[in-house]
């Protein structure tokens, strides 16, 4: 954001000193500092609306159980629930210019908010940014919090905010896998393991079985985003509850519960709580999962799709651009590509998570803003690739059907379905025979007079091979 402003500066001062703010910037001093302090990364604040939205909810529930506390004057709770309701629409956001990675954990964000909203506030009540004594960033929007409560709870907040949109994005790549599935559903193929050829199935098997790995992860991620709904507000510095009334801690959670609509609870144990990021890395590695499956699900798309005369060439990616500055014709899997490089982000991610979780010092993590942005980042560009890869790969692939058929028939590893029927001696010397003369298993079976013709097709015929039956079938040998 510019903090060079046409219309000036107004002074601010601190525990360190007074400093010039832009008079056009909502923020004040203390954000300021953390701005000069923390030029770390190209991860600000203000790219990450979820969490935006999470301290505002969490300034709003604050704000009514102070003014239920009588802490705050019927114009001040007004004023600072309507800045916060601005934030929560979408408002303000390039007022939130922070380094999301920052020492002092997380206390320039929850001051970036709490200036933000003090400012926005005084201007609702009609006096001029930075005329604290009206409406203080810390003695009023700050009234009976810490960093070390707030800061978590926002979190908390827009980590569940991001999870119901990312459920969203992930739920419709799945169904759009299962679309793929009933599509090709009559298509026999050729199933491999550890790369050799196995036995059929069909391909809309393959798609199926992406869609039901991806299933399973839907409860797992649920799960780990529910922890996320019980908070610490109240503990105020380390769980004790200095600084705040009696009640209040209730009443904020109830003003939570009201502003999101959500079952949120308050922690039990406030001082274990505090220092407790659990919820983070839990989150972490249900993202890591997903990330997991799905490189395994790139990784068979770009596989599968090889060629397109040389490999496997199974089904057909849409081609997306040119794959190559110097080989004409070439187009590369370039988008199940991009989806690998976002899962080993993400998957990088957790293990920054994990490390900095583990780093809870007494009672206190200071470092949960490194996590919080891992989390809110590998959301995002999990979301980003999901969608990229549903418009731009799976709904336009295409079945090489033939392709698929003809791998069935001169595959040896149709002699499996056989084998119940003929023995593994049998099947064993043809598969043999096969390999070394190049000779198909199914002219080997008739010429050795092992089967009729009429039984051999039964048992090759394709809704034979890709589910359990029982045939009543004997060998002439």
């Amino acid at each position: 954001m510019e903090t060079n402003c046409k219309s000036g500066f107004r002074i601010e001062s601190d525990l360190i000193g007074a400093r010039e703010v832009p008079e056009c910037a909502l923020y004040g001093v203390q954000t300021l500092r953390g701005i000069e302090n923390f030029e770390i990364s190209k991860f600000h604040l203000n790219e990450y609306p979820a969490f935006i939205k999470g301290l505002a909810i969490t300034k709003m529930a604050a704000a009514r159980a102070n003014h239920e506390l009588g802490l705050l004057t019927d114009a001040q709770a007004n004023a600072i629930t309507q800045a916060c309701q601005e934030i929560i629409d979408g408002q303000h956001h390039e007022h939130f210019p922070v380094d999301m990675i920052q020492g002092g954990a997380g206390t320039t964000t929850n001051m970036n908010a709490n200036e933000v909203i003090a400012n926005r506030a005084l201007e609702i009540m009609g006096y001029k940014r930075g005329e604290y004594k009206y409406c203080s960033p810390n003695d009023h929007v700050n009234c009976a919090q810490s960093t070390n409560d707030a800061y978590p709870c926002a979190i908390h907040i827009g980590m569940y905010i991001s999870h119901l949109r990312y459920m969203e994005h992930f739920k419709t790549l799945i169904a759009a896998f299962r679309k793929k599935a009933e599509e090709f559903a009559h298509i026999i193929k050729m199933g491999r393991t550890q790369l050799e050829d196995a036995v059929p199935m069909t391909l809309g098997q393959t798609f199926s079985g992406f869609a039901a790995i991806l299933t399973d992860e839907i409860k797992h991620l649920d799960e780990a985003a529910a922890d996320f709904l019980t908070v610490n507000m109240g503990a105020t510095a380390i769980g004790t509850g200095i600084c705040a009334e009696p009640g209040y801690a209730e009443k904020c959670i109830q003003a939570l519960r009201d502003i999101t609509g959500w079952d949120i609870k308050l922690s039990g144990d406030l001082v274990g709580a505090t220092s407790d990021t659990s919820c983070l890395v839990g989150y972490a590695s249900a993202l890591k999962r997903v990330a997991v499956k799905m490189n395994k699900i790139c990784n068979d798309l770009r596989l599968l799709a090889s060629g397109p005369r040389c490999g496997l060439g199974e089904f057909n990616l849409p081609a997306m651009q040119p794959g190559s500055s110097i080989m004409p014709g070439k187009v590369n899997p370039v988008i199940p590509e991009v989806m690998n490089q976002i899962c080993y982000k993400v998957i990088g991610n957790e293990l920054c998570v994990t490390m900095a979780g583990e780093a809870a010092q007494m009672e206190l993590n200071a470092m949960e803003p490194v996590m919080a942005q891992c989390d809110f980042e590998s959301v995002d560009l999990m979301i980003n690739g999901f969608e990229t890869l549903r418009t731009r790969c799976i709904e336009g692939i295409t079945a090489n059907e033939d392709r698929c058929r003809a791998h069935v028939h001169n595959s040896i590893g149709v002699v499996t379905a056989l084998n119940p029927v003929i023995g593994y001696k049998n099947s064993t010397k043809i598969a043999k025979e096969a390999l070394e003369t190049g000779r198909s298993v199914y002219e080997l079976v008739l010429e050795h007079g092992i089967l009729t013709k009429e039984d051999l097709d039964t048992i090759l015929a394709p809704e034979n091979m890709i589910k359990p039956v029982k045939l009543d079938i004997k060998p002439l040998k």
